[in-house]
């Protein structure tokens, strides 16, 4: 393998991150590398692999780059209301109480938006809501639960007053709100899944994956739902082949299990 290729950062930069570069799409995933190499002043991959290797700054930096560590309270409040008045009435129907994962949380917005919802509507929670993502960093954040005023724009004014305590220009989650929320380290593409969720959440994550990775991702998605159960995707975000997976469209951006 040359050293320099394209080939050669993939696999030095997979056993210094334990991420995979072959499962999002090549194109923009070179773009967005190039990009940030020339920001910090770097020629070639092996120079660049070295700096990632000495400046946890700079890592960090690039990590945060390429994760597309984004997120928002209620993100697509529209979708939300779809969640809380059709969908979750629709599985409490069936069942007593709810399994519930956000894969991919990044700094705790879904998540936590999820226990607001929960606490306000009285959802029945048969455990703590799993919330997991690949950067332990962004997780340690989201467990803290501090947030600027401009994060919690998104959140309606009642529920900052409940569920928030403001800490001089930051708001903090309420310690009821945390402790509805199990934070862990969960590689999508490397890590088993749990089983017998009710509802996933999995939303504006796969969006860089290639066509190869996101069907399989739908699959073991799929697999990790109880009959019935429902995954919730991004607004950018569509399953082609939901059928020969084993599930239907019921809502747009929600997919059910058969």
């Amino acid at each position: 393998m040359n050293i320099n290729s394209w080939e050669w950062f993939v696999a030095k930069f997979e056993a210094l991150s334990k991420i995979d570069l072959t499962a999002y799409k090549r194109p923009q995933m070179e773009r967005r590398i190039n990009s940030f190499m020339r920001s910090v002043g770097v020629e070639n991959y092996s120079d660049f692999i070295n700096l990632l290797t000495r400046d946890h700054n700079i890592y960090r930096k690039f990590l945060d780059h390429i994760t597309i560590n984004v997120s928002e309270f209620f993100r697509n409040p529209t979708h939300w209301e779809v969640l809380r008045k059709e969908v979750v009435p629709m599985l409490l129907k069936e069942r007593n109480s709810l399994k519930i994962w956000s894969a991919g949380c990044s700094t705790g917005e879904e998540p936590y938006s999820l226990a607001i919802a929960a606490k306000e509507d009285r959802w029945p929670l048969k455990e703590k809501i799993l919330a997991t993502d690949i950067d332990r960093e962004v997780l340690e954040k989201a467990d803290m639960g501090l947030y600027t005023a401009k994060t919690i724009e998104t959140v309606p004014p009642s529920y900052v007053k409940k569920y928030f305590v403001q800490q001089g220009a930051h708001y903090r989650i309420s310690d009821e709100i945390k402790q509805m929320v199990n934070f862990k380290q969960h590689n999508l593409l490397r890590d088993p899944f749990g089983t017998d969720f009710d509802l996933i959440l999995c939303r504006n994550v796969v969006i860089y994956f290639t066509e190869e990775t996101k069907d399989k991702l739908y699959r073991r998605f799929a697999e990790a739902l109880r009959p019935g159960g429902v995954i919730f995707i991004g607004s950018t975000e569509q399953i082609f082949n939901a059928r020969n997976i084993g599930l239907k469209s019921i809502f747009t951006f929600f997919y059910q299990k058969i």
